[in-house]
């Protein structure tokens, strides 16, 4: 076998371009958006996005979003009031009765309130234990 020719630098650039465009075609993106990312992997080592960072931070963490939880699960019938006083009386920053109000509407726990029946009356109670003894035999 001969010795392998030095591609020329033409040559290297098509070679390169075509494995862009094939990885663009792949992952379905721009080619502009392939040569950048691997720019950056191989200037900074990493890929992350930079929205990741978008936006405000939040008030609650998760883990706080968590703790409220907790806290309205462990009685329902407190009011957002009470659980704010509750939840800023903590180790955690302080945080008003909307933001408590709005975490717990996206975490899921609702308020319940106890339905309303009418109470038996004695004919109620005839008949409820008629019902219950009908098959008792004297045995």
């Amino acid at each position: 076998m001969g010795k392998a020719v030095d591609l020329s630098d033409f040559d290297r650039g098509h070679i390169v371009m075509a494995c862009i465009s094939e990885t663009a075609r792949l992952v379905g993106c721009s080619r502009s958006t392939v040569v950048s990312t691997y720019a950056k992997w191989m200037n900074d080592g990493e890929t992350s996005s930079r929205r990741h960072g978008v936006g405000r931070p939040h008030a609650i963490k998760e883990k706080d979003r968590r703790r409220l939880s907790c806290m309205a699960k462990q009685n329902r019938s407190r009011t957002v009031a009470q659980l704010t006083a509750q939840y800023n009386a903590g180790p955690s920053r302080i945080v008003s009765e909307h933001t408590v109000q709005r975490t717990l509407l996206d975490a899921g726990p609702r308020s319940k309130r106890p339905t309303r029946v009418p109470l038996l009356t004695k004919r109620h109670h005839q008949l409820r234990l008629a019902r219950e003894h009908r098959d008792w035999s004297m045995d």
